[in-house]
Formats: C-alpha cells, structure tokens, sequence
C-alpha cells in the first residue's frame, strides 16, 4: 500500500524552524537539494526560530498563515518541513493551508522508493513506508465511513474502514519482515562463509554524496553507478579489491560500497536497511568517506559515527578517506596528504584524495594492503566512536 499522493513534480515551499540545534541548516540547502533530488521545484524558503514546537501546526497559527500565502504567491502546490511531523500537526496544517504538506521523513523514504533497485533494497523501503503510513491512515483515508458487516463486505458488522486499512498494512509490514529476514539470513550465510575463509573485508560508509561510489569504481575500476547527487547508491555492492603484486603479496580482499547517511536519517530505514547496514558492522575496516569540499564535514562526520553506533559497527577499526581533493580550493589544501585525524580523542589515520582524478589513490592502496597482510592489532589506533 503507498501514499495516495505522489510528492513529485509539485512547486514546493521548503520550511525550516531554528530550535536551537547545533545542525540547523539556515540556508535549506541540503533540503533543496533532497527535494530536487525526488524531483520536486523548490520556489521558496521560509525559516523561522522557535522554543520548542506548536503541539497543533509546528510552527505556530501566524506563521501557518504566512506559509500559506507565500504558498499562493508562488502558486506553490506542496509544502516540505525539514523536519519530522507528528501525524496530528501534518493534517492540522494541511487543514490550515488547504495544500498537501509533507516533512523530511517522507522526502527521503520517497527518494529511497525511486533509488532501490535490488529486491532487497526495494523490500527495504517498502517496509518503512509501510511503517510510516501506519501512523497517518486517519490523514491519507477519507473513505472512513462505518462499514456494514454482511455477505460480500469485507471485515466484521461494524468495522470501519480504517480498521480495515490498519489490518491490512499491519498484515503487509508483517509478510515484508518475514522476506527480509529470510534475506538477512541469506546474507549471514554468506557472511560466515567469508569469514571462514578468513577474508579481509572493507566496507565504505560515509555521509551520502560524499563520493563514495566514485571512490570505490576508482579502488576496483567497476562501473557502479555514481552521480553527484544525494542517494546515488542505495543497494550495497561489493567487489574483489585486488591489492597489487608487491604491496599485497597477490592478495585480493572483498569491498564494499552501501548506501550514505544523512542528518535525521527516519529511524525505519535504519531499521529496515538493518540487512545491508550489517556489512559494515561485520567488516574488518572501515573507509569513512567525508567530503573535503564541504565546510559542515564535521557535522556530517558525526552523523554518520552516530548511525554506526546504532547499527552496531562503532568498534569497527576505521580509516578516513577525504576525498574531492580536486574540489578544494588552493589556499585550503592539506600541507600533506596522509596525517592522523582525531576522532573522540582517538588518532584514526587519514588520507587526503580525488577518487575523480586519481590523486592520493595510490597511497590509500598501499595502506589498505598494509592493513590486509599485516591484520589489525590491539595496539594500533582505536575508532571507538560515541553516540
């Protein structure tokens, strides 16, 4: 079951509230682009500054009001929070301003729907929109009328429809479990019979469009799907890293590309990409891809060190890769392109590349096959990360 209503190709009007948070994004920036990305028409911001949240519409009566006339200035059909939304304050506004609004949760879970293409991808994503829905059914139903119970009518005498609709996607979120843990069972599987083999495994993670993809064609020389855009890469795909004759004695070890984290990541998709999330937390290393270019990368760091907490891979040894070297601008380029960088406290090697141009790639190859001849060892630096 998904959402009567698509959120693509609609003018929007993107809304942030300053609650205070360290993480607020003043310009919306990462929402435009999350919105362009589904392919919506970003045609206006507002941002505003809050104590704490309107129980009812979020944002408070008088700022509704303005919303929603900037909405009809613009002829915008569609309005998006940039943050989540209780069920009760997404239909009170949608009541309010007579237009469809949406919040970042549903944005991404929309962005995810499109990108999976693996079965277990798109189970995945089926499974947390179904979660998602489950709490708006009196939102996104208005057939809700009572039922009569009888030959041929579905349900018992009496059941509403709603009733109906919840059983039924209670029903559907079930069956998904079910699939996804005869995957999840598949994976493990295949996971014990690498270990077995003893085999080295590296897993890339990072902050989504950080160039991890890039980055991994670059490392493999595959042709994985890379794009400069938010959630190119959803499905984890993993190749044979072959290390080199001299540095890595003829060895090859198993690498990893999966899907890149993102600030209030909704916690279904966490849940439900528990599966292939579970790569990284079984690895031998962790390359924790950050974007040089970007002046936040140690807001983006953060969150993806909190995801890895949750999905259990914190104490996975990690190395930093900081790539788009090429995208740096002269006065700020790194004196040297290997140092230490702290993490917690804790020195994590890192390396400064451009998985575009090739520059620093060498010398990542040589530390990786370093790593894969000589295992890790209790004495060497510690990535132990704190949520």
């Amino acid at each position: 079951m998904t959402d009567a209503r698509s959120i693509t190709d609609a003018p929007t009007i993107l809304v942030g509230v300053d609650f205070g948070l360290p993480h607020f994004d003043g310009e919306l920036e990462e929402l435009g682009l999350l919105a362009q990305t589904a392919g919506l028409q970003p045609v206006a911001r507002i941002t505003c500054k809050r104590k704490a949240p309107d129980a009812a519409l979020f944002v408070g009566s008088g700022k509704a009001d303005e919303i929603k006339a900037l909405a009809l200035l613009h002829g915008a059909t569609e309005i998006l929070f940039d943050q989540s939304l209780s069920p009760a304050q997404q239909r009170n506004l949608e009541r309010h301003m007579g237009i469809a609004v949406n919040d970042r949760t549903l944005l991404i879970l929309e962005i995810f729907a499109q990108r999976a293409r693996s079965h277990e991808g798109k189970l995945q994503v089926e499974l947390a929109k179904l979660q998602y829905l489950s709490t708006r059914l009196v939102r996104r139903w208005s057939h809700l009328e009572r039922q009569s119970g009888g030959i041929g009518m579905r349900g018992g005498p009496g059941e509403s429809q709603i009733e109906l609709d919840r059983r039924m996607i209670s029903e559907s979120i079930k069956r998904t479990r079910e699939r996804l843990e005869k995957v999840k069972r598949q994976r493990s599987t295949q996971r014990r019979q690498r270990q077995r083999r003893d085999a080295f495994t590296i897993s890339l993670v990072g902050y989504t469009n950080a160039g991890k993809s890039t980055l991994f064609n670059a490392l493999v020389k595959a042709r994985a799907y890379a794009a400069d855009q938010l959630f190119a890469t959803l499905d984890t795909t993993t190749r044979q890293l072959y290390l080199g004759d001299k540095e890595g004695g003829g060895r090859s070890v198993s690498l990893s590309d999966t899907v890149g984290f993102i600030r209030d990541l909704p916690h279904g998709l966490i849940d439900a990409f528990q599966a292939t999330l579970q790569e990284a937390a079984d690895a031998t290393l962790l390359m924790h891809v950050v974007d040089a270019s970007n002046a936040n990368f140690p807001e983006q760091m953060d969150e993806v060190h909190k995801v890895l907490a949750e999905i259990g891979a914190s104490e996975v040894p990690q190395v930093l890769v900081f790539n788009k070297l090429d995208a740096v601008s002269e006065d700020k380029r790194p004196l040297q392109l290997q140092d230490h960088y702290s993490v917690d406290g804790l020195a994590v090697p890192r390396f400064f590349v451009s998985a575009r141009t090739g520059e620093g790639i060498q010398a990542l190859r040589e530390y990786l096959a370093q790593q894969a001849v000589q295992p890790l060892t209790d004495d060497q630096p510690s990535t132990e990360l704190q949520d």
